[in-house]
């Protein structure tokens, strides 16, 4: 649980982000991943390609995708290079419903991830740490005016990132900084017990 007082700022968001630098095993996936999506597979137009990329998105991650093919062909069939260039917001909730053996699967967290590894700035990610952390101060300051079932579209999810981003005086810092600060934040203060 965050501490009652706990307030984003600045100097908190520093803090997270040089702790996050100090992660060798996390800054390494992360270098790795942008060679892979920016670098070597900037397209999704070829299936090996796609494959590569959800495979080690799901492994780096730990997405829980137990059969990455039909994702990745799901990714190919959506034809997604012009969306996520143009910030779709739609795509991510397209790309998050995955049809598997006769049964839709929404893979929600690893649609923001696969779309957030294209242009860092325009996806955040979502995972329930972040989810987490945007309710608990959400319910203390009202940064924003939505329920947790609506952090699951993306195009609000992302409107609250914004938001919080605002709120707290936090504009000098990407998307992707924020990110990673609630990202960090949620997993110190909000651990999965198991």
């Amino acid at each position: 649980m965050l501490p009652e007082k706990y307030k984003p700022n600045q100097k908190e968001v520093e803090k997270y982000l040089e702790k996050w630098d100090s992660l060798e095993n996390y800054v390494l996936q992360e270098n790795a991943l942008d060679k892979l999506f920016f670098t070597t597979y900037p397209k999704n137009v070829d299936i090996d390609d796609i494959l590569i990329k959800v495979s080690a998105l799901n492994d780096f991650y730990s997405t829980n995708i137990f059969s990455v093919f039909p994702v990745a062909k799901h990714i190919l069939s959506l034809n997604i290079d012009e969306a996520i260039k143009n910030s779709d917001e739609s795509i991510v909730n397209k790309m998050a419903l995955v049809n598997m053996n006769g049964k839709t699967k929404n893979f929600y967290s690893f649609a923001t991830k696969y779309c957030s590894h294209h242009f860092p700035n325009e996806y955040p990610i979502y995972d329930i740490y972040v989810e987490k952390v945007l309710m608990a101060l959400n319910k203390r300051d009202h940064f924003y005016k939505f329920k947790k079932i609506e952090l699951k579209n993306f195009s609000t999810f992302k409107s609250v990132i914004i938001a919080f981003r605002l709120f707290y005086g936090l504009d000098k810092f990407s998307v992707k900084d924020i990110d990673r600060y609630i990202w960090q934040l949620g997993k110190e203060y909000f651990p999965n017990k198991y």
